[in-house]
């Protein structure tokens, strides 16, 4: 992957992508007004993450980029701030001050929902695999703006981490998170989410491992959640209990884990 920034260079972005090349162990590269396919052949990386003045932008040769957007979790904190429900949260039972591992966190628009509901005192760590796709997030997160300041802090306080998931799980200790929350690519695509086809592309595609599963599980204290298509047979086989909803293809699977004796 390559870092550099839009076509008008200034301080302030030239110094935004050397740090994150620096963080990603990346090549920096100046743009200087050079297109962003030249950029591509000549130093062989069809990959190239774009730092803008007010966001960021994923480009992958041949494809349509990929801008940074919260996408629908800002209208999930607006309905949260107007006192509504959300499946997910309440799938997890999500309380302030919780812990959560979002361990394949994507664009991290689950993990923004549930920073907004764990507040202050709450963390929210997001794992993600792909290289590029946690360059997006991090600096989206660091830099994406909207109205309503608490949605925007809560966005500032989510630890994106490039990691897999399973190394991650693997680290932690003993019962030392409230929820850890997995949402793996759906291998069938919803017709309805065929906006986010750039990020299939990029995210890893392979089914959660019941290993996976067994480490959310010592790693978590109170529950451990999988959404899932609802006739995709992964609950069945990974062990979690569906939480179905009408008129939705998609459900939640949740393994309660504080009512129950860990073995």
């Amino acid at each position: 992957m390559i870092i550099t920034t839009g076509d008008h260079e200034t301080p302030g972005t030239v110094q935004r992508a050397r740090e994150l090349a620096k963080l990603s162990n990346q090549p920096y590269v100046s743009r200087s007004r050079t297109a962003l396919p030249k950029l591509a052949e000549r130093y062989g990386d069809a990959d190239i993450l774009v730092i803008l003045e007010l966001g960021v932008r994923l480009h992958r040769t041949g494809q349509e980029p990929m801008v940074f957007h919260p996408s629908m979790a800002f209208v999930r904190a607006k309905r949260l701030l107007k006192g509504e429900g959300d499946a997910m949260l309440e799938a997890a039972r999500v309380m302030p001050g919780d812990t959560v591992i979002d361990a394949t966190a994507g664009l991290g628009s689950d993990a923004m929902v549930f920073s907004f509901a764990v507040g202050e005192k709450g963390r929210v760590v997001a794992l993600e695999d792909s290289l590029p796709l946690w360059a997006l997030l991090y600096e989206g997160l660091q830099r994406y703006t909207s109205r309503i300041l608490p949605f925007n802090e809560a966005l500032r306080r989510i630890e994106a981490r490039q990691m897999h998931h399973l190394e991650a799980l693997r680290a932690m200790p003993d019962d030392s998170v409230d929820i850890v929350y997995f949402d793996p690519m759906f291998r069938d695509p919803i017709a309805e989410s065929s906006s986010l086809s750039p990020l299939r592309s990029f995210a890893n595609s392979n089914r959660l491992d019941a290993e996976a599963v067994k480490e959310a599980c010592r790693v978590a204290r109170k529950s451990v959640v999988l959404k899932e298509q609802k006739s995709s047979g992964e609950f069945d086989r990974l062990g979690f209990t569906p939480c179905t909803r009408a008129h939705s293809k998609i459900a939640y699977g949740v393994i309660s884990l504080d009512s129950n004796s860990k073995t």
